[in-house]
Formats: C-alpha cells, sequence, structure tokens
C-alpha cells in the first residue's frame, strides 16, 4: 500500500477534525462489496454467497493492496473524491433520469469510509496509521461538504430572491419604456402633425403670394407715382408763407386776447365804482398754465414794485377759501398745476398804500397737457433735460445739461454717469414751481429731495416743466405722498 508522508499525516493530526456531520445519512448499515477496476474505478460486486475465511481473505486483499501500491494514496483518494463531488453534481442533475443512489456525495463517503475502515482491521504498523489518518480526511470531507451544502442552500435562497427582485425590476423598467416609448410616439405624431400644420401654412402663404405678387407691385407702383406727383407738386414757399401766418395768427390771438382781459379787468373796476379811484397796478401776463403774471405800474404816483412787500394767495373760484403761497413774495409769479381752476390774488403793501389785485377769472390748463402726462404715466421712467440754477439756495455758475428721471418710486437727477441726487418719495420731500424768478419762473421747479438738500431746475419748456410737476405728483399720490411745495396744505390731486 502506498504509504502517506509523514508531513501531510502532521498536518491532518494537528488540524482539529470534527466528527462526521449528523447531516449525512447512510442508506444502509452494510457497505456492499467493491473491486477495483481500470483506471482506479471502483465497481461494485453481486454478493459472493461463498463465505471466505479470515485468512483467505487476508491473503486477497493483501494481494490486491500490492497490486495498488504504486496507485493508491491518499491525495489519489482526494483527487478522486473531488472527481466523484463533480460527477456526483452532474448526476444529481440527472437522477430523475438515471437511478445512480450508489454515487451520491454522502454515499460515496460513507463507503470511502466503510472501505478504510475495514482496511484498518486488515493492516497493522504504519499502514494502519495512514488509514486512520485517511479516516480523519474523510470525515474532515463530508464536515466541509455538510457545510458547502448549508452555504450553497442559503446562496441558492439569496439568488432566488435576488431573482424574484431582478425579474420585477425588469417588469417595471419594461413597463416604464413601454410608458415612455408610447409618450414619445405621441409626442412625435404630435410633432409630425404641427410641421405638416406649418408646411400646409407656408405652402398656402406661397401660393397667395405668387397670385397676389403682381397686384402688390402694381399698387406699389401706383403709390410711388402718387409719391412723385405730391413731391412735385409740394412748393418750400408755400410751407413757408403757412408758417407766417400760423406765427401772425398767433401773434393776434396773444394780442386779442391781452386786450380782452383788460376790458375785463376795466369791465370789473366799473362794476364796483372804483373808476374815481386811482389805480396804481395792475396784473399783466396771459391768466393760463404755462404762462406768467407780473405786477405792473400804472401811475406815476405808484411806489416802486421792488419797495413794496409782496404776497401771492390762491383763492377757490367760489372766494371761499384763501390759501397762502409760501415763498411767492416777488413781483412775477408763475402758475403751476395746483393753481389751474383758481383765481391767484395778491397783496401790494407799501408805506401808504394796501392794495389788492386779482385774476379776471381762474387759471386756465395748458392745452394738451393732461393727455401728454397721460401718455408719460405708461412709462416706468420719464427723462428731461434741465439745467441746474440754484442748489441749496446758492447760484450755481454752471449751466450743463443735468437729466431728471421722474420714476414711479423715485426721482433722480444724474448728470452724464454721475447721480447728483436720488430720493424715494417720502414726507420730507417737496417739489412746486418756482415762485418768483423773472420771466424764466414758468420754465423753473423748486425740488427738495431731503431736508437741506434742494434744486432750482430749468426746463427746456414751459410744457416740460409742468409736465414734470404733474407726473411726479401722481407717482408720489400713488406712494400715498402728498408733493407740495413749502408750508403748502394744497387738496390731493393736480
Amino acid at each position: 500500500m502506498t504509504r502517506v508522508t509523514r508531513d501531510f499525516g502532521d498536518t491532518m493530526q494537528r488540524e482539529a477534525v470534527p466528527a462526521v456531520s449528523s447531516d449525512v445519512v447512510f442508506a444502509s448499515a452494510r457497505f456492499p462489496n467493491y473491486k477495483i477496476g481500470a483506471n482506479n474505478q471502483i465497481m461494485e460486486t453481486k454478493d459472493d454467497p461463498k463465505v471466505l475465511s479470515m485468512k483467505e481473505v487476508v491473503a486477497r486483499e493483501t494481494a490486491q493492496l500490492l497490486e495498488q501500491h504504486n496507485r493508491l494514496s491518499v491525495r489519489d483518494l482526494a483527487s478522486k473524491f473531488e472527481k466523484g463531488l463533480a460527477a456526483a453534481a452532474k448526476l444529481s442533475e440527472e437522477a430523475r433520469l438515471r437511478e445512480a443512489a450508489s454515487l451520491e456525495k454522502h454515499v460515496l463517503l460513507k463507503k470511502l469510509r466503510d472501505a478504510l475502515e475495514s482496511l484498518k482491521g486488515r493492516v497493522a504498523g504504519r499502514n494502519k496509521d495512514d488509514v486512520e489518518e485517511a479516516i480523519a480526511m474523510v470525515e474532515a470531507l463530508a464536515v466541509q461538504l455538510t457545510q458547502r451544502e448549508g452555504e450553497l442552500i442559503q446562496e441558492k435562497a439569496e439568488v432566488k430572491k435576488l431573482a424574484n427582485f431582478l425579474k420585477q425590476a425588469s417588469e417595471d423598467a419594461k413597463k416604464l419604456v413601454d410608458e415612455e416609448r408610447a409618450f414619445a410616439r405621441a409626442e412625435i405624431e404630435d410633432a409630425r402633425a404641427a410641421v405638416q400644420r406649418v408646411e400646409e401654412a407656408l405652402q398656402e402663404h406661397e401660393r397667395m403670394s405668387q397670385a397676389s405678387g403682381k397686384q402688390d407691385m402694381e399698387q406699389l407702383m401706383k403709390e410711388v407715382q402718387e409719391a412723385r406727383r405730391i413731391k412735385m407738386l409740394h412748393q418750400p414757399s408755400k410751407v413757408m408763407d403757412m408758417e407766417h401766418e400760423l406765427r401772425a395768427l398767433r401773434a393776434q390771438l396773444a394780442e386779442k386776447t391781452r386786450q380782452y382781459l383788460r376790458l375785463q379787468k376795466e369791465l370789473t373796476r366799473t362794476k364796483k365804482g372804483g373808476e374815481n379811484v386811482p389805480h396804481l397796478y395792475e396784473l399783466e401776463g396771459n391768466e393760463t398754465l404755462g404762462s406768467y403774471l407780473q405786477i405792473q405800474p400804472c401811475s406815476d404816483n405808484a411806489p416802486e414794485v421792488s419797495r413794496c412787500a409782496i404776497q401771492w394767495y390762491c383763492v377757490s373760484s367760489d372766494g371761499a377759501k384763501k390759501e397762502l403761497i409760501s415763498g411767492a413774495t416777488k413781483s412775477v409769479y408763475a402758475p403751476e398745476p395746483f393753481d389751474v381752476g383758481r383765481i391767484l390774488q395778491v397783496d401790494i403793501i407799501s408805506e401808504n398804500e394796501h392794495i389788492t389785485l386779482s385774476t379776471a377769472g381762474p387759471i386756465d390748463p395748458a392745452a394738451g397737457l393732461g393727455t401728454y402726462v397721460e401718455a408719460l404715466m405708461r412709462k416706468h421712467d420719464t427723462e428731461f433735460n434741465v439745467v441746474v440754477t440754484q442748489m441749496n439756495g446758492s447760484h450755481h455758475p454752471t449751466e450743463s445739461i443735468h437729466v431728471l428721471h421722474v420714476g414711479k418710486m423715485r426721482i433722480k437727477l444724474c448728470k452724464g454717469k454721475t447721480t447728483i441726487a436720488k430720493e424715494y418719495y417720502s414726507s420730507s420731500m417737496q417739489l412746486c414751481g418756482v415762485r418768483g424768478g423773472g420771466n424764466a419762473a414758468a420754465q423753473a421747479l423748486f425740488w427738495q429731495p431731503m431736508q437741506g438738500h434742494s434744486f432750482v431746475l430749468a426746463f427746456e419748456s414751459e410744457r416740460e416743466r409742468n409736465a414734470a410737476i404733474m407726473l411726479a405728483r401722481r407717482f408720489a399720490f400713488d406712494c400715498n405722498i402728498m408733493l407740495a411745495g413749502p408750508d403748502d396744505r394744497a387738496p390731493l390731486g393736480t
């Protein structure tokens, strides 16, 4: 018999080899007869009815062991065991078709162990030790087989669970893909329909263009010919004559207005019976928004206006309410939007005289100013070109162009990219027309963004100045703020 090396035996002895697992089930308590065939295959034999004596059995087994001396070893047995395991796994899959119960894993181990036990009883000495080591190795292999089967069962359960999860995930993914595919198909169909509609519209437009192209060209040619005819008939001299005529009509209208106001004032004085009272002063100027009123002496006995104390007032049309216009202490006063619809009155106080003058009627609004302001209200920010004439009560020497931004939330004064002043609408802000200052008063306004900081701004025209005042007051009113002059208590609105 092949001898097991000492190193391998020592290794097996050092390892703690547990007993064969209780899971190993043996088919029977009796191990069948077998013999070693070709290629070291174990072959079962039929039961021999002849009972051999112990001496004959030992002799036959000794002969067989000597024959297998160079072939049989523990490692060969281990190799055969592994091959047996593979064969058993393969046969277990074909168990339904073939009856090979004798080659099952546990049965094979049982047979191998019984053979080694039988061999152990027949040998002695070192061979017996080797056989015992082989038996221990077989028992260890049985334990490993049992553990491996348990692990395989657990792995199969996990694999089955994972397979079920993957199957469910696959079904969900397939369902989602089908839904997305259906949605994509619907989108594609909608896109195709839209493209088709656009193509049809383009084709229709092209057909209409081709049909109406000639007609449009003829119409265009007619319009060009008409424009040429008008251009040929146009004479600049006639346009200039019309402009001169309009200027003359405007001058005549202004003269008629002044005459009307003078006659109306004389008629008022006549009704009051004041023809015997000498008239020292009178108001000159159009009583409309955009003009200015000036106190003029009409008698040689009248004291100089510069030596008199002057104060302007605003009186309601029925004369029931009279309000002082703070700061209006000059001989010239330009009405502002708050004065429209009211009568202006001025007191002239000298050493011996106290004279009161008033306008013939309420101040008239400027033509087209309301429509102009309504158009500006639609913008978020309106710009006006201005010149700063005074800053904080002092004369401003430079006359460079500034830009006044009147917005829905604030007013800003800039020069180029530099911001001079910027302030949101607040109760401390003041805005009104300049109250005095000569003939330019109708084009200037007073703006105080905050306490201790004020400007006098001159606009390009009276219309721009009044529009800026009305626009700022409208926006401030939307913010629940009342914009007026110093110490003014005017009613809401303009």
